[in-house]
């Protein structure tokens, strides 16, 4: 992964990063800490300056979430309803109450969300999705994306940046904190399903 990356980086340069950063949007099993942290190494090494590395992973990261944000407006709340109150819904074990429920919550929470979320590992991919669902308005949904994806960048990139050739084990704890974010995310979602269906349960049998 790391040669990869570092070798689209030296043949495109800046193009490289956006279109590594864009891919890790889409694809979040392209770690970002290892594109940003090794883009950040490499304005020591190459022509390539910290700045333009934070803007074109920013655009990068804000064209990523875009695409995804519309993905979820073509899976808008209708489009689901249809799946669930079809012959395939009864395997969801999810009726369109559920829907509307979290759709609420999104319309409440969601402009927080979208801005924390992109300092998450793959959840901050994955939230553009829900966004685009819940008709979030882009131009809000832009923003909110750009600034919570520019301090990400750039926080990874300087660090990469200052690490120089301890960025090996610097990737090794960016690594082990985001598989602990992770089991902790994990966690909590459980959770949060568990007390969603506890509390469903409960307003069915009063």
């Amino acid at each position: 992964m790391e040669n990869f990356v570092i070798g689209i980086m030296n043949k495109f340069g800046y193009l490289g990063i956006f279109l590594l950063i864009l891919l890790e949007n889409l694809f979040p099993p392209i770690p970002s800490e290892v594109i940003l942290t090794f883009g950040g190494f490499m304005t020591i090494s190459t022509s390539m300056n910290v700045f333009g590395v934070i803007l074109v992973s920013t655009i990068g990261s804000l064209l990523g979430a875009i695409i995804l944000y519309y993905l979820g407006k073509i899976l808008n709340k209708e489009r689901i309803n249809k799946i669930i109150k079809s012959k395939y819904g009864k395997l969801l074990r999810i009726k369109s109450k559920d829907i509307e429920m979290a759709d609420k919550w999104f319309d409440t929470k969601g402009r927080k969300t979208v801005f924390f979320c992109r300092f998450i590992p793959v959840v901050r991919s994955l939230i553009s999705i829900p966004a685009g669902m819940s008709e979030m308005p882009l131009p809000q949904f832009t923003i909110y994306t750009f600034f919570g994806s520019l301090i990400w960048n750039t926080v990874l990139i300087l660090i990469g940046a200052f690490a120089g050739d301890k960025k090996d084990y610097i990737l090794s704890l960016l690594d082990d904190v985001s598989n602990i974010v992770l089991i902790v995310l994990i966690i909590i979602f459980i959770v949060l399903i568990y007390k969603f269906y506890n509390t469903r349960i409960k307003k069915k049998s009063n």
